[in-house]
This record gives structure tokens, sequence and C-alpha cells, in this order.
């Protein structure tokens, strides 16, 4: 075998005898092929080499033989094998720059996953992304890396295969967000690692803060600023600002959240106010910070001894760090909270010393600054390394000491540190704003908008995730609901509603009025019911034994004897619905008018709460809302005149206005609440090319309404969009009409199903 071996080499070098670069590469890595491969795969692993240099040219069989001898250490011959099979498919797909770009990525991929069955695996979500984005192999392969390192392989294939989704018909932004140039990529990529995002343990956090401190904070979840960008909790102007997952503490869970919430409400407790930034040095800023931090966490312990079993097992600074004055300001802040902790630097011992000297003390903040000014000129004389552009608060719970600073123009924008800031504050002279020339008379020649333009301005008011069923996950804050005036239009097309379905508009009402929905009430001592009143049966049974004549009421029944049920009718009002149903001459949309207009009339006659809804989309960043009547209006002119003007425009993104819809309904004290869906068919939206995205999105949003305790109702207006609307809403909870006169007939399943 050696034989046949080193009779493969003489061939490989004589078939590349021309190109001496890429023999003299064979000739270097060839011991470490050799000790890599078992003599029976070097064979052919040489043959593979071979193939390389004819199929995709010497430099890419360069990287391959200079790469794949590491692959097959850590995951065995085979492994590297496979690497040339998959190069050639991916070169083939993305060219030859991604096929090298994969021989470079591979030995490390090999290291982290460290089998042959993992690494295949790996080749495998190579070659899907691929096919699927060519143009996004390359920056893909390039990061990839930097990706393994963060992500799992099962991680990692949601990751890309939600990165395709995202941008699917948008070959530039498939690029950008493969790069990690896009923002999406980020707060997606924060959600795929194995770090817990603040979305899954929020109620589990809220609650905890407002028993610790009986308040509750507003707080918003922060995009990622960037990749490699630190993870620290803010406040400020009333607002706790956390980041959507905390990198590096996978095994933390909701502890780093806990230990994070904890401390800032412990600033809020205890913080009066802020302190001026003054002359102040960055360095001296920074120790002022992480004294206050220790006094705040100090009278926090004093009421609440437990939180040091939160906070302690954050700090892990020890006494060997270097002497730089980060390492230094770790080592202090362990220090100061932990009092088993021993570091023998002078510096870290005199901070200790000052500020256990009276804790008295820790009730006045003016502590904070005297100390940290006093530590910032003993670090400034040591000449200890400070950088404020790269310094990071440590910790990882503690926030960054934005909330903590009076500057005197502005706070520090995202990205800025507070120390930048500072510093900027200090060495720029302050700029007064000065009115250009000619800016009141450009002002004043600027034509105001017209009453149309101001109506379709609309005001964002929520953002919704959404389910991918590829990669069996929800993309949290994906969509953007944005709610618009409603168009206006005239009365009498709504009476007219009225007037063309007399017979039907009488049979709706009789049938809306015979379901009484609401909780049942059981009636006792009665002549006649379905079970027995044991104790008018026992009472009876006494009177016999006394010689008194029993009473015959020894029964009893539930009976429901009042109405108490809410309605929202949301209106799909998509461009489709102006398409016109054959069986009946007419448009979806007048349709859906018709069916809404009949059950308004029927659900105000009998006093029923109820509002009426309608929704189209523009992508997943305009989701339009329209508010045609709410439960408190009356159903009047107004309210008519608005749902008379609705027009039908753009997409059907379903799911964020099933889910907004939801949340308005969750609000109502009705014993029944029931969100009944008007529609003509199929979701869909110019930036989905799959057709089955968003109908698993409705229908997993139907299934979150309907654990909110909401019933889910859908009455279709098209004959052929009967198989979507049963796989949203179910077979049972959607029917499907080409005629509103047939509406009686089917809405008797509606309202036995609520009675």
């Amino acid at each position: 075998m050696a034989r046949a071996f080193a009779e493969q080499q003489q061939l490989l070098k004589a078939a590349l005898a021309d190109q001496s670069e890429l023999a003299t590469t064979l000739e270097l890595v060839w011991r470490q092929a050799c000790a890599s491969m078992p003599p029976g795969r070097l064979v052919e692993w040489v043959d593979r080499c071979r193939e390389m240099a004819a199929r995709l040219g010497p430099d890419a069989a360069i990287v391959y033989i200079r790469n794949s001898p590491a692959v097959a250490s850590s995951a065995g011959a085979g492994a590297a094998l496979a690497l040339g099979e998959a190069a050639a498919a991916i070169a083939a797909l993305a060219g030859p720059q991604a096929a090298c770009a994969l021989f470079v990525a591979a030995p490390h991929a090999a290291r982290r996953l460290g089998s042959s069955e993992g690494f295949a695996d790996w080749l495998r979500i190579v070659r899907l992304i691929a096919e699927r984005a060519p143009e996004s192999a390359l920056p893909l392969l390039e990061r990839m890396a930097i990706l393994l390192d963060r992500l799992g392989l099962r991680a990692f294939e949601t990751w890309s295969l939600g990165g395709i989704r995202a941008a699917e018909n948008d070959p530039e932004r498939r690029r950008r967000f493969f790069a990690l140039l896009d923002i999406d990529a980020l707060r997606f990529l924060g959600h795929s690692g194995d770090a817990i995002a603040f979305t899954e343990v929020e109620r589990e956090i809220k609650a905890f803060i407002t028993a610790l401190w009986r308040r509750a904070p507003p707080i918003r979840v922060e995009p990622p600023e960037g990749f490699d960008a630190p993870q620290r909790v803010s406040f400020g102007n009333g607002l706790v600002r956390v980041p959507q997952s905390f990198r590096g503490f996978a095994g933390s869970g909701a502890a780093i959240y806990r230990a994070a919430l904890a401390h800032v409400t412990a600033h809020l407790q205890f913080t009066p106010a802020k302190f001026p930034v003054g002359s102040l040095k960055p360095v001296q800023i920074a120790l002022i910070s992480l004294i206050e931090d220790a006094r705040v966490e100090w009278l926090a312990l004093a009421e609440l001894p437990g939180l040091k079993r939160l906070w302690l097992p954050f700090h892990f600074a020890e006494p060997t760090s270097a002497l730089t004055a980060p390492a230094l300001m770790a080592r202090l802040a362990r220090a100061l909270l932990d009092p088993d902790y021993v570091d023998p630097h002078q510096w870290v011992a005199k901070g200790r010393g000052l500020f256990f000297a009276d804790p008295a003390q820790w009730h006045d903040p003016a502590m904070s600054r005297r100390i940290g000014g006093i530590l910032g000129n003993d670090l400034g004389q040591m000449r200890a390394q400070f950088s404020f552009r790269t310094h990071v608060v440590e910790p990882a719970y503690r926030d960054d000491n934005r909330g903590l600073w009076d500057f005197p123009d502005a706070a520090p924008s995202a990205g800025e540190t507070i120390y930048e800031a500072a510093r900027f504050a200090q060495t720029e002279d302050q700029q007064t704003d000065r009115e250009e020339p000619g800016e009141r008379d450009r002002e004043a020649a600027t034509p105001a908008r017209s009453v149309t333009e101001e109506a379709e301005i609309g005001i964002p008011v929520a953002r919704y995730s959404e389910w991918d069923f590829l990669i069996a996950r929800e993309r949290p804050d994906w969509t953007t609901l944005v709610e618009y005036v409603p168009p206006e239009g005239r009365v009498e097309t709504i009476d007219r509603a009225l007037e063309r379905y007399p017979e039907t508009a009488h049979r709706i009402a009789a049938l809306v009025r015979a379901a009484k929905v609401s909780r049942p009430v059981r009636l006792r001592r009665q002549s006649e019911g379905d079970r027995l009143d044991l104790e008018a049966a026992i009472a009876a049974a006494i009177d016999r034994f006394a010689g008194l004549a029993p009473s015959a009421n020894v029964y009893a029944r539930l009976e429901r004897r009042w109405r108490d049920l809410t309605v929202l009718v949301l209106i799909d009002v998509s461009q489709s619905t102006n398409d016109i149903v054959r069986a009946a001459d007419r448009s979806v949309l007048e349709l859906e008018r018709d069916a809404t207009v009949l059950l308004a009339e029927a659900m105000n006659g009998l006093g029923d709460p109820f509002a009426i809804h309608a929704f189209s989309s523009d992508t997943r960043d305009d989701v339009r809302y329209f508010r045609l009547k709410e439960f408190a209006m009356p159903w009047d002119a107004a309210a008519k005149r608005r749902l008379a003007g609705i027009t039908g425009q753009f997409s059907t993104r379903m799911g964020a206005a099933l889910r907004h819809a939801g949340r308005e309904l969750q609000s109502c004290s009705s014993y029944r609440k029931l969100l009944l869906v008007i529609s003509d068919g199929e979701p869909s939206d110019v930036d989905i090319a799959d057709r089955r995205y968003l109908i698993e999105d409705a229908r997993r949003a139907v299934m979150a309404v309907r654990h909110g305790g909401i019933d889910v109702f859908c009455v279709g207006l098209d004959a052929g969009g009967d198989s979507y609307l049963t796989r949203i809403f179910g077979r049972h909870f959607a029917i499907q009409l080409d005629r509103v006169e047939r509406l009686p007939e089917k809405l008797p399943l509606l309202y036995f199903r609520l009675s």
C-alpha cells in the first residue's frame, strides 16, 4: 500500500510538473497528510487533489491541498474527501471563489464539529445555501468561523435559512445579511444562539422586579448595535433598555437578566439624581460610576440580603489579572461586593478601605464622587492603560452608566459611550443653533400636505413576531403594525345593503337573538330538569318521613338567561378583494361589506358590544390597520361612512393583524370573546414568495389567540379558498360563501359552538 500511494505521489508530481507551486505545496503538506489519513484513503486523497487541479484550476487545488489534511485530522479522512466533492458542486453554483472559501473555512468547521457526521451535515447546509442564495455563499463562508463559534450546527442552519427567507426577493439584501452587515442578521443571530432571549423570560423577570421593589419600570428591548458590541442594560428618562440577549452567558439562563434588572432598579431606588459631568476625566467618570454601583447594591442588600447570591456569581475578576485600568476596576468591583475576596494590590485595597471606612456614608451619593475622584487620580499616577473608546463596564450585569450622568447638551447617542461624550463635552466648544438665512422663507414656500397625504401617514403602534415553518421558530419583532385613518364614503352605500337583503337581515337578527351566549346559571328546585337538586331531594325525603307532603320541585337545570358576548369583526381589504365573484356578479369587498353590515345591525339591535376593524399589508414593515368602529363607539353615520370608504389595496399579511386584534379583545371583560375574520382567501405579501409561509404564520397566530381564551372564526367569501382557510382556522371554524344570502345557513354553526 505504501508503494501504491508513493506511486500516486509521483504521478501527481508528474501531472503537476509544469505547475511548480502546486508540486511545492504537495511536498510541504505530504507528511501532515500521511499522519492524518490511512494509506488506503491517502491514495484517494491524491486522486482528489488531481481532480481539483483539473476541475477547479491550480489556485483552488493549492487551497484544497493546504487545508484538507487539517480536516482529516479533526473529522477523519472521509471528511477531507467529502470536502472535495462538495467544493465541485458549490463552485458550479456560486463560483470558484466560493469553493476556495469553503476550503479555508473547512478546518475550523471540522475542529468545531469534531466528527465526520457533523462535518457532512455542515457541508449539506452550505450547499443548500449555495443553491438558494448563490451570491451569499462567499460572504457566508468568509465569516464561518465567527458563526460556528457562536452557533451550534442546528442553530446555524436555522439562522441561515432564516436569512434567505428574510430577503427572499432581494439578492443584495441577502448578501448583506450573510456578511453580518444587516441589523436583522444581528438581531436574528441573537435569538438563534444558545443565549436566552429576553422575550422568553420577560413575564418572569417583570414579576420578579415588581416583587422586589413594588415598582415596574417600563422595559424596552434594544436591537444589537453590532456583532461584537458588548451587551449591557441601560436606563434613563424613566425607561430601562435591555439587550435582546447576553452573548456568552448561555448557561446563566434568566439569571443574568434578573441580576441586571435588580441592579438597575436599585439605582432607581437609591440614586436620587444624576451626577454633573463638570471637568471630570473619562477615567474618573468610570470610577465614580463603579463606586455608585457598589453603593446602591449595599443599600439594596440591607433590605434584601439574598441579592448577593444573584450578583456575586458574575464577578470573575482574579488578583492575577493584568495591571490595566479595566482589569483593576473589575477587581475593585469584586472587592467592594465580596468580603471573602483577597486582592494584594494596594490600589484595590485603598478603594476597599475608603468604601468600608464608614457604612453610614452609603446613604449620601456624594461619597461616590469623592472616592471615585481620589481613585481616579491615583490610577492616573500609576500610568495604567485606560481607553475611553473601548472601556466596557464589568461585570456584565451592571448597566452602562448612561443613566447616572447629566450631560450639558444631550445624552450620549446610541453607539457612543458616556466616556466619549464626556471627552467631547470638554474639548469641543458649545455651538449655538443659528437659523440659516432664508430658512423661514423656504418653510413658508413649502406647500402644506393635502388631506389625502395626511390620511396616508400611518402611526406604527406595535411590532409582532412571525412564525417561519421552515426553521420552526418565531422571528421576534418581525412585523410592524401601522394604524391609518380610514377614508370615508357615503352612508347610502351601507343603507342600500340593508335594502338589498331585507329577508336575510331579518333571519340573521333572529338567529343572533336566539343564541344566548353567557355564563350558565344553575336553577334549583325546579319541577323539571336534567338532574336532581340534591338539597331539594333531601328536603323532600325528610318531609315524607315526617308525614308531610313532599315538594315535587326536586330538579335542577343549567340555563343561559342573558347575553355576555364581545365581537371584533376583522375585514380583509387587500387588493384581491376587488376581484369579482362570478356567482354574485359583485366584488369580494362589496360582499364583505354587506355581510359586515348585516351582522352589525343584528348585534347593535341586541346591545352586544362589537368593533369593526380592517387590514391589508405592504411588506412586513407596513401591516396596515384601520379602526372603522370601536367597542365604545355607537353604530352611527360616522361608523357607516368609514365602513363605506374602505377600498381594496395591497396584500394580505393576516398573522400580524390577527395578533393585534387578539390583543384588542384581551382587554375586554365579557364572558365570551369572538374574533370574526371576513376574508377573500389566501394570505400573501409582495416580499414573500413561498405561499405556505404566511398560511402557517396565520395558523400559528390563530392558535395563539385561541390560547388567550378568544374564539376565532372565519367567513370566507371565495369559493376556491376552502383548503387554506380550514388549514388556518380549523375545519369546524371556517365557513365558505359565494353569496351573502347564504350567511343565515352558515351562522348557526358559529353560534352553536359559542353557546
